[in-house]
């Protein structure tokens, strides 16, 4: 089995995606690089914001916030302490770490993905146990972990969802954070720490108490918080990007996008998120499912597929609405009546959403 072409792949890395403008931006840097790193911290941050180079090539943003958000994240990868990257559900935690790593290391690919049954060889190092009975312990039959390979390397790991590691798995990163050193004390020897490693986290906000980080572990880590998009405008365009992002990557057929339908989607998730319309005019509900802006994309993502194979070719109201009552409707009793409360109450009388709220309506029964 040959591997995939980058062209071929269903997502390509960001460093992958985006090699033109990483290596347009290495031409154009010239900075001071901390040891190991791609790119100056000035230039990461010009790739992860956007901007437009002195030769014309055009950067496109990967991460629509604060610019001192960025700024904090990348000066805190140039030091000791390692960065975790905090927010609720769909705050582009996981985004964001993918093209810190592209851009400062050149692989975003050293990957610990959290779960609740995530053993401690994939934070140290593991064995092909084949080579360990025949051979014994040796460098040979020693299989590093993505976090022992960027030590190695100089270059970033990346941990997802730290807080949902068991505890225990969790504190093997002390010492690899404090000491800059990982011992494998069945060979006698460690690996340190090549210049350029570092460690970006992310751990969603709602998970806390389900495996806290000791305060050991915790002061290792500066926290970044990241908020979800502050205006509706910022919420719109992050959503309006990577749906075309998504369309030309899975190749769906071109559908004139409407703005207005993707507004409304944005709209309603961002009123019964904060629980009050955007005129503040009245309190409404909300659900138990956090309706993220990553929700959004997938529920536009969705309805474009809709309306190419079996709509008109048209973003209308009647393909996004299946997709925003599967996402508001987690719990089918208390969040079918919050949005059954919040068709009648503020679709029903909105001017222009007839449609949308007849559509709704009907896939709600």
């Amino acid at each position: 089995m040959t591997a995939s072409s980058p062209t071929a792949a269903l997502r390509p890395h960001a460093e992958q995606s985006f090699a033109d403008e990483l290596a347009a931006l290495e031409r154009a840097d010239s900075r001071t690089r901390p040891p190991g790193w791609r790119l100056s911290p000035w230039a990461v941050t010009q790739y992860v914001l956007g901007t437009t180079l002195d030769d014309g090539t055009e950067i496109t943003p990967k991460y629509i916030g604060a610019r001192r958000v960025v700024e904090v994240a990348v000066a805190t990868l140039a030091t000791d302490r390692a960065l975790l990257l905090l927010g609720v559900p769909g705050t582009a935690k996981t985004w964001l770490s993918e093209h810190l790593a592209a851009a400062v290391s050149g692989d975003s690919t050293l990957l610990v993905q959290g779960t609740a049954g995530t053993a401690e060889e994939a934070v140290r190092y593991g064995w092909n146990y084949a080579r360990l009975l025949a051979e014994g312990p040796s460098q040979a039959a020693l299989v590093a972990g993505p976090v022992m390979t960027a030590m190695a390397e100089g270059r970033l790991a990346r941990v997802e969802e730290l807080t949902r590691i068991p505890s225990d798995v969790q504190d093997a990163l002390i010492t690899v954070l404090s000491e800059k050193a990982l011992p494998v004390p069945e060979l006698g020897t460690e690996v340190q720490a090549a210049r350029g490693f570092n460690v970006i986290a992310t751990a969603n906000d709602r998970d806390r108490g389900v495996n806290d980080l000791s305060s050991a572990l915790r002061r290792r880590f500066n926290t970044v918080v990241l908020p979800v998009p502050a205006t509706v405008a910022d919420e719109l365009d992050i959503v309006t990007r990577r749906v075309a992002d998504l369309g030309r990557a899975l190749e769906l057929p071109e559908v004139p996008t409407s703005l207005a339908e993707i507004r409304r989607v944005v709209t309603v998730f961002r009123e019964l998120r904060e629980g009050a319309t955007a005129d503040g005019g009245a309190k409404v509900k909300s659900p138990s499912g956090t309706l993220s802006t990553a929700e959004a994309i997938s529920v536009v993502t969705g309805g474009i597929a809709l309306a190419a194979h079996f709509g008109d070719g048209t973003l209308r109201p009647a393909d996004v609405a299946a997709g925003i009552h599967g996402a508001v409707v987690q719990d089918p009793v208390s969040d079918g009546v919050v949005w059954r409360e919040y068709l009648e109450t503020v679709a029903r009388e909105r001017e222009g959403w007839d449609d949308f709220y007849r559509a709704c309506r009907e896939v709600s029964g």
